[in-house]
């Protein structure tokens, strides 16, 4: 079971938003949407900084980004029962996880340090990893190498378009969540093969087709 990370696994956008939008006003002195913001994702925060900003002091840039992250994480970003539970769950059941995200090693290493998720996944794929981001199922075909698995052994799990067309383009089983506050597609234009809008609702599949295959 492959996550996303942003959106999916950890309510970060804000956080994200945020680092980003001092990163514009502190040297284009440009005010940013968080809109505007998501329309830039794809390549990592490293990616996004060197692609989109007017300034070319892109390495005073980074470290900002990294810094307002870090110090402000534990404010903004709020640990999550449901998630904890539920990524322990299936470790319990024998679930393989893994994390394919557009996020920078860097940033990903502080959320899951911070949300104390850093030993539940047996492969991470980040933005660093790959020359070609989502929604390109590089990512994902790199997580499934690793772990010696076929794509229909599989499920990706995104809250944005370009998760679920990675997914897809992959072979994998698609699930679209929307069970966090924030999340970066209101409404799929591609369609997932499931959409869950809550946790709860999702773990009780997971029973349901466990029966099943009993």
């Amino acid at each position: 079971m492959i996550f996303d990370f942003d959106g999916t696994l950890a309510d970060t956008l804000p956080v994200c938003f945020l680092a980003f939008q001092s990163v514009f006003k502190e040297f284009d002195d440009r005010e940013v949407t968080p809109e505007e913001i998501k329309a830039m994702f794809g390549p990592s925060e490293t990616g996004i900084i060197r692609e989109n900003l007017t300034s070319t002091d892109h390495e005073k840039a980074i470290d900002l980004y990294y810094e307002v992250y870090r110090e402000r994480h534990e404010k903004i970003v709020q640990d999550n029962e449901e998630i904890n539970n539920l990524l322990k769950l299936l470790k319990t059941e024998g679930y393989k996880l893994g994390i394919v995200t557009g996020k920078a090693r860097k940033s990903l290493d502080i959320s899951l340090e911070c949300l104390g998720l850093t030993n539940f996944f047996d492969v991470i794929i980040t933005g660093d990893d790959v020359e070609n981001p989502k929604p390109h199922p590089e990512g994902i075909n790199r997580a499934l190498d690793y772990l010696n698995l076929s794509a229909n052994e599989a499920v990706f799990l995104g809250d944005s378009d370009a998760d679920i067309m990675a997914g897809l383009q992959a072979n994998v089983k698609t699930i679209g969540v929307h069970w966090l506050p924030n999340y970066q597609t209101v409404e799929f234009s591609i369609q997932p093969n499931k959409i869950y809008t809550n946790i709860k609702d999702f773990i009780e599949s997971l029973s349901e087709n466990k029966m099943k295959s009993t």
